[in-house]
């Protein structure tokens, strides 16, 4: 147990003085370093955690969650599928679509892009996208208008505005007496979407999925409607349980299908971030790990002071394990204070991190994140309490262990011998 003059001794000794001062201003440092650590790997782990989260939701409301898709290139009977999607457990929506690869030309402007065809009133509940219009609706994709919904990016592009016209050709020709011709039609621009995904805002193009199937000549008899699809997207509660769910799906009907989810598409992206972030956590915690071993420093140099101190302390009737608590207890005050400090600055910084840098840019006339190379333009940040528990945890247990030695030392100094040298 902890006496009263333990714990007096250990506060006193940190304390400055005109005699201690150089030994104070030490352990001011140390204190200031594993702050200034902690801070640091906190904002980090905060930032890739907010990168992630942002990059998933961003993510999940231009894709499925899930997608069910015929073996051989298109869904014939997609009404029999999307009902018994909507019958799993936890499938809160499943629309059809028609996907494929276009070529879409505006004057002197030809880029190649994918063709999403979609029924409004479904892709509305499937997706975010529908929200995210910044101009026209979703439901302005009124089938035979020849109707077009671009992203921001693939518009500029283009070079083209709400109302312009673009002729979308289909890689696949149609035989004729001249020869094969490439299937094309105009399109009038009828929206533009921004996702905050480049990947999606620069090469994705929605259309009527009635438009797609007369386009692509998916069905027996196009003008009937949409009675044709290249697949079922699902959306589920728990985005998690997309695997599972779509493959149960699969088997329920009697298997095959090609089945894909989000997790399967980006897994590489995924996990390069779980990598990167546990790289970072071990690289920066390095400078917490250095910032501990100051203590042994501060601690040695104390012990080397207060020989005579302790011999005293000693001949008075303190035993080893009292002085051994006494300098113990210095360090974990240390740790204590850096770490606590450390913790409240890097989570307070993590909520400011991202308008810190929207005003750094705007001072330096910079941008810092290309969106075309990082799918995004801001740097968020996400604070899990899990990671400052373990960064806090981890750093508390170095200050603790950098404390032994130098207690241990103090608790072997022999009082005869430490007085010997002061007479």
């Amino acid at each position: 147990m902890l006496g009263p003059y333990e714990w007096q001794l250990a506060t006193r000794y940190l304390r400055s003085t005109q005699r201690r001062g150089f030994i104070s201003f030490v352990s001011l440092t140390s204190i200031v370093g594993l702050t200034l650590g902690i801070a640091v790997l906190i904002v980090v782990l905060s930032v890739m955690n907010g990168f992630e989260r942002e990059l998933r939701t961003r993510m999940l409301s231009v894709t499925s969650h899930a997608t069910l898709e015929g073996l051989d290139g298109d869904l014939p009977n997609w009404r029999a599928a999307q009902s018994a999607a909507l019958r799993e457990p936890g499938v809160t929506a499943a629309s059809p679509y028609v996907e494929a690869q276009a070529i879409l030309v505006h004057g002197d402007h030809v880029i190649g892009t994918r063709i999403r065809g979609v029924i409004p009133r479904e892709e509305r509940k499937t997706t975010g996208i529908a929200d995210r219009l910044t101009k026209g609706r979703i439901e302005d994709l009124v089938p035979g208008a020849w109707r077009i919904v671009l992203g921001s990016a693939l518009a500029g592009d283009l070079d083209v505005k709400v109302g312009d016209t673009i002729v979308l050709i289909v890689p696949e020709g149609t035989p004729t007496p001249v020869g094969i011709v490439p299937r094309m039609r105009r399109f009038q621009v009828s929206g533009l979407f921004h996702s905050g995904m480049y990947e999606y805002d620069s090469a994705l193009a929605l259309i009527s999925m009635a438009d797609a199937d007369r386009v692509y000549h998916l069905c027996a008899d196009p003008g009937v409607g949409p009675d044709c699809a290249t697949g079922v997207r699902l959306t589920l509660a728990d985005p998690f349980r997309a695997p599972h769910t779509v493959r149960a799906l699969a088997i329920g009907l009697g298997g095959g299908f090609y089945i894909s989810d989000w997790t399967k598409k980006n897994v590489n992206l995924f996990r390069s971030i779980e990598i990167t972030k546990s790289m970072m956590f071990v690289i920066l915690l390095m400078i917490v790990a250095v910032a501990a071993f100051n203590i042994i420093a501060t601690l040695v140099m104390i012990v080397k002071e207060k020989q005579s101190d302790i011999a005293i302390l000693r001949t008075l009737g303190a035993g080893p394990r009292n002085v051994l608590a006494t300098f113990a207890l210095q360090g974990v005050l240390i740790g204590l204070a850096g770490t606590a400090l450390g913790a409240g600055l890097g989570v307070l910084f993590s909520h400011h991190v991202e308008s810190a840098v929207h005003s750094l840019e705007h001072l330096l006339g910079t941008h810092f994140l290309d969106p075309r190379v990082y799918s995004m333009s801001d740097l968020p940040a996400f604070v899990e309490w899990t990671d400052v528990a373990k960064v806090c945890g981890v750093a508390f247990i170095l200050c603790a262990l950098a404390t032994l030695y130098p207690a241990w030392r103090a608790s072997r100094t022999a009082p005869a011998e430490a007085l010997h040298h002061d007479v």
